[in-house]
């Protein structure tokens, strides 16, 4: 049932402020938005137990307290429920919770009980509520001191090594273990929340903060949150530690620890042109704000899309801006994933084939034409390596996750690269203009709500390509979406993208012959980054330290362009590299660079005990999502 209610008509206006909560950011919950649940096939979420076309979350109210010494997070959720006539309880997700009590909103004790846990833990256990009429429903709860979604830092695993940190990375599934709620992408819920935390630490979560924080006396202060519009769960985030505010514009600015904060915003303090290109191509900016935080190496992503505090890893900053298309992907998301959502994580890549769709429009708008065609280039090729590797005809290659397996192992190049290739050969074929027309009322359209893939392509029919039966043949839709491998129809970069590059990598082959250190360092990094993929797998210890002696690579101040060289050397069993690989491993948490980089030195006898060492000593730094992947190719555990 398809419930309608009206935004509430907010305005988060800043100053350009010491923090950004020193402006008026105040935000009513008296009527909050409540979006559809999709009761299509293609909707049905099996990574949740909540059945919420009988009840469902519709607003969760946060009131909890920071326990840096135990690690843990404890307090009340209160949710808003809204039931079917007849509904006699709601089903929650969790993972972990410790529940002290379940009442109604008047404070009477409602029953409850906890099912049993999934196969493999990660789905967790339902959690079932008798709701006895309630329409609100208050829970008396602590995370478990291990909760995935939580990562607690000591100082020394700081940039500044005096205070503790703690961040969280709810995506995709990992929210339910801090948060009892509806752990779902299509059950969007408004928030709010009032965390207390130890002195001086600040906190920020991905909704407006509320006036300035309040002393309570007791070394601990308490900061207010609103999120006013309805989000999937896993956007529920929150970092908390030593940290600080520079403004970039009206609307935008940075967080991060104050030893980082310079190196920080002057990586980024071209937002605003960000922000002003995305909307130009497909409209308005709806969130009010938008933020964000570097956080400590340990973040295992590049960013995370929290509204109004997009989350960043440090291992972006480049001194150049070269990294900076983390920036428009993480941005575009406000449209692409955060504004339309899918309804389950078999549509992957309508969030995020459709976000690097977009990040390239952004880099187009704002550094060029040709930084644009080097970056879809390097998308591209990706997608043709990874679905080599895998083969054509792997389900994994499926943009619509087939339910044969996990939405899970899809290949991350069909979520990403295999949708941006989809939308630029969609562009393509329509034109430019007549396709940025129908994705901006697209996202207009579907603006806070969720969709799917079969959503996506019926609006596809119906507004774009209409009775044209020949184009409807050539666009090949449900083959992209449903079908394996690379479509036929796939638009290929432009040859000459990297024609300098692919000559220099073709005279190496030939006779070993280098770039010169000026040609090398007056490439792109995307250009040097697609010398270093180019290059053949299997070098000689004479030609790597030849390689490293022209190009200076060991020293390689992009983080992109150092990985693949570390990844490179090591695959070759190239001992000279090993201290500079031990010392990336334990100073980046990134999971992109380090489980390729344990993977590299698990593959030969030389490497594994190599790799067993480095992983003892750097395995509690890493956040639960890398270390459950470099635990499965080491086979290591805890304790190891």
């Amino acid at each position: 049932m398809r419930i309608a209610a009206a935004a509430l008509a907010l305005s988060f206006t800043a100053a350009a402020c010491t923090t950004p909560d020193a402006a008026s950011q105040s935000a009513s919950m008296t009527q909050p938005m409540v979006s559809p649940i999709l009761t299509t096939a293609q909707a049905f979420d099996d990574q949740t137990y909540a059945q919420p076309q009988v009840a469902r979350v519709t607003h969760v109210d946060l009131d909890l307290d920071l326990d840096f010494e135990g690690q843990q997070v404890g307090g009340k959720a209160t949710l808003d429920v809204l039931a079917a006539p007849g509904a006699k309880e709601i089903v929650l997700d969790s993972n972990g919770l410790q529940i002290a009590s379940v009442t109604d909103g008047a404070g009477r004790r409602l029953s409850y009980s906890v099912g049993a846990m999934s196969d493999d833990g990660g789905k967790g256990a339902p959690l079932t509520i008798q709701l006895d009429g309630a329409e609100r429903i208050v829970i008396d709860y602590r995370a478990a001191p291990n909760a995935a979604a939580l990562q607690w830092l000591t100082p020394e695993q700081t940039a500044g090594g005096e205070y503790p940190y703690l961040f969280s990375q709810g995506q995709a599934i990992l929210n339910r273990t801090w948060i009892p709620t509806q752990d779902s992408p299509g059950i969007r819920q408004t928030w709010e929340a009032r965390i207390t935390a130890p002195k001086p630490l600040d906190v920020v979560m991905s909704g407006v903060r509320q006036g300035e924080p309040e002393d309570l006396g007791n070394g601990r202060r308490a900061f207010r949150f609103v999120m006013d519009k309805p989000v999937p769960p896993y956007l529920i985030a929150i970092a908390a530690g030593d940290i600080d505010f520079r403004a970039i514009g009206s609307r935008s600015g940075v967080w991060a620890e104050p030893v980082m904060l310079d190196r920080a915003w002057r990586e980024v303090n071209d937002t605003e042109q960000l922000i002003e290109a995305a909307e130009e191509l497909y409209g308005d900016y709806r969130w009010g704000r938008y933020d964000m935080i570097v956080l400590p190496p340990a973040f295992p992503y590049g960013g995370m899309e929290n509204p109004v505090m997009t989350f960043l890893t440090p291992t972006f900053i480049a001194g150049d801006k070269s990294n900076n298309g983390l920036i428009a992907h993480e941005l575009a998301h406000s449209w692409s994933g955060n504004l339309a959502t899918y309804s389950s994580w078999r549509d992957g890549w309508l969030n995020e084939g459709v976000t690097s769709y977009f990040e390239n429009r952004i880099t187009e708008q704002v550094y060029g034409k040709q930084r644009a065609e080097q970056e879809y280039a390097l998308s591209y090729a990706s997608l043709v390596e990874g679905i080599e590797e895998v083969g054509a005809d792997s389900p994994t290659t499926a943009m619509r996750s087939p339910d044969a397996i996990s939405p899970f192992e899809t290949e991350g190049v069909a979520i990403y690269d295999k949708g941006t290739v989809f939308l630029r050969t969609v562009e393509n074929m329509v034109g430019r203009d007549r396709f940025d027309a129908w994705l901006t009322q697209w996202f207009d359209n579907h603006a806070f709500e969720p969709v799917t893939s079969e959503m996506f392509l019926a609006d596809l029919r119906e507004k774009l390509i209409g009775n044209d039966a020949q184009l409807e043949a050539r666009l090949m839709l449900d083959e992209w979406v449903y079908g394996t491998g690379l479509p036929s129809n796939a638009l290929q970069p432009d040859p000459q993208t990297f024609a300098a590059v692919d000559n220099a990598v073709a005279a190496y082959v030939a006779d070993g012959t280098l770039p010169t250190a000026n040609t090398w360092t007056g490439w792109t990094a995307a250009e040097q980054r697609r010398f270093l993929e180019r290059m053949p797998e299997e070098r000689t210890d004479e030609q790597l330290a030849a390689l490293d002696a022209r190009l200076g690579l060991s020293e390689a101040g992009n983080n992109e362009v150092l990985f693949l060289w570390l990844e490179a050397a090591l695959r070759n069993q190239y001992d000279p590299a090993v201290p500079k690989a031990e010392r990336f491993l334990s100073q980046v948490g990134r999971n992109k660079f380090v489980s390729p980089l344990f993977t590299a030195l698990s593959e030969s006898d030389w490497g594994k005990p190599i790799a067993r060492r480095i992983y003892a000593e750097t395995r509690d730094s890493y956040h639960s999502y890398t270390r459950g992947r470099v635990d499965a190719t080491l086979g290591m555990t805890a304790g190891e």
